[in-house]
């Protein structure tokens, strides 16, 4: 099934540099397929997407919590902070798919990243 804009409008158009519908497409496909038995790949996918559209207020990487979907400033922190944690300057007991899975959808909604992952 193609992925098409939906008709429902929204406050805010983007998450990121992305438009919101390509962002909920992404989560609801990997969501779809992931099943009961995720990876902790696709874990960190679906946690980066749900923070990012606003579905939880809990950073991924950081734990930093804010109301409502994160800017793009915000976004880019944890791009960075993802970043550390894979070079191994900060290890929190967090698997290194889970954090591969955060840094890959955030770092592709920021712009920094294609294609889609």
């Amino acid at each position: 099934m193609p992925e098409t804009e939906p008709t429902e409008p929204f406050e805010e158009p983007h998450v990121g540099t992305r438009y919101r519908w390509e962002v909920e497409a992404a989560y609801r496909k990997l969501e779809a397929s992931a099943g009961d038995q995720q990876s902790p790949l696709a874990n960190g996918l679906l946690t980066a997407y749900s923070w990012a559209l606003g579905h939880t207020t809990t950073a991924p990487v950081t734990g930093d919590v804010s109301a409502g979907a994160p800017g793009l400033g915000l976004l880019t922190a944890e791009v960075d902070a993802a970043t550390v944690q894979l070079e191994g300057a900060a290890q929190r007991g967090i698997p290194q798919d889970h954090i591969q899975g955060v840094y890959d959808a955030l770092a592709w909604i920021c712009g920094q990243l294609e294609p889609r992952p």
